[in-house]
């Protein structure tokens, strides 16, 4: 659950950032927040399976 509260947290650091115009840090915490949803995907799906 801590990986998708991360991401959740960057996405909205991304969209902070975005409205105040700092378009650099908004980009790369969009980019950590997709991979943390990726991450917790495929963590998700293993933890199913097995």
């Amino acid at each position: 659950m801590a990986v998708l509260e991360l991401a959740i947290a960057f996405f909205v650091l991304a969209i902070i950032a975005g409205a105040l115009g700092a378009g650099g840090v908004a980009g790369m915490s969009m980019d950590i927040a997709k991979w943390l949803v990726i991450v917790f995907l495929v963590l998700a799906i293993v933890s199913m399976v097995l």
